[in-house]
């Protein structure tokens, strides 16, 4: 089993192109946040503490519009909703005796791309596996958020959008290896694509927010995978990880 200092190294490693993507998009996050009357520091804030794309945009168009705290609260709430679920699933990755306070640190930076990385650790998650990506992929989107508002529409808006393909590799690159061991798996990611692009078309889900529609079809997918095909206890996962 890893020691902590081995795994927040390797955190580091697989973060880096998180923090790479997470730079180009949180860029272009930057413009929104300049129109809508944020200086670079505030956006840069707003980053550091509320690391979600989707979550961050509508923050910034509703302040654009003038809009009250309890509408952008709620509109966050429901556009990050699909980080409950995300959340339920690393806590069970977990070991059980792992400390309340690193569950709550874990917690705070659930990301769809660090989710990625964290629930295909071999066998129990350590929490500083979690950490060492997290030290990455904060600042790279806090940082790219803040040029983004410092440098303003200096930048080609297409070069900018460009860069973010990175994250869609990085999608590929965490899918791919499961996928090609196990044909279930590769079965599922396909459907999945298939059904989120029919739900993003579906005239009757046009009122759904992505973040509602993505738990309906994670909660869907994934319990039907569950009982047609259940998968046997993983001796690793009996085995707590060295934690502190």
């Amino acid at each position: 089993m890893e020691n902590n200092q081995t795994c927040f190294r390797r955190g580091i490693r697989d973060g880096m192109p998180i923090a790479l993507g997470y730079f180009a998009v949180a860029f272009t996050l930057g413009f929104a946040a300049k129109n809508a009357g944020f200086s670079a520091v505030q956006a840069m804030a707003e980053s550091l503490t509320n690391n979600a794309s989707a979550g961050e945009y509508a923050v910034f168009s509703l302040a654009a519009s003038g809009a009250g705290y309890w509408e952008v609260a709620v509109m966050t709430l429901v556009t990050n909703a699909r980080y409950l679920l995300m959340s339920c699933s690393l806590s069970q990755k977990l070991a059980p005796e792992t400390p309340w306070y690193h569950r709550m640190l874990v917690a705070f930076d659930v990301t769809d791309e660090i989710f990625g990385i964290s629930i295909a650790f071999p066998g129990r998650l350590n929490p500083w596996y979690s950490y060492g990506a997290m030290a990455v992929a904060i600042p790279g989107w806090g940082i790219g958020t803040f040029l983004g508002v410092a440098v303003g529409n200096v930048l080609p808006l297409r070069l900018v959008s460009a860069l973010s393909v990175g994250l869609y590799g990085m999608f590929l690159a965490i899918i791919i290896p499961p996928a090609r061991k196990n044909r279930v798996v590769l079965v599922l990611v396909l459907l999945s694509f298939a059904a989120s692009f029919i739900a993003s078309r579906w005239t009757l889900l046009a009122g759904i927010s992505s973040g509602v529609k993505t738990i309906l079809l994670t909660v869907v997918i994934s319990l039907a995978a569950a009982i047609l095909f259940p998968v046997a206890d993983d001796p690793d996962h009996d085995e707590a990880g060295e934690q502190t």
